[in-house]
């Protein structure tokens, strides 16, 4: 996701989205303690998201 696309969500959908970016890596570190992860990078680009995410809200908080 672009920082762009992110500034556009509201709080709500911003909460939601970390939500869901968290569910998402964790099923991917399992899947890779397991040996069954076959591309590793996807969760590098996750954890990035994830930032960008956190980042977008903290500056939303601020703003305020």
């Amino acid at each position: 996701m672009k920082m762009s696309e992110i500034r556009d969500l509201g709080i709500k959908e911003l909460n939601e989205k970390v939500k869901e970016l968290r569910e998402e890596i964790f099923r991917l570190r399992w899947q890779k303690s397991l040996n069954q992860l076959e591309n590793t990078a996807k969760i590098k680009s996750l954890r990035k998201d994830l930032a960008r995410v956190l980042t977008a809200i903290k500056e939303k908080n601020l703003n305020k």
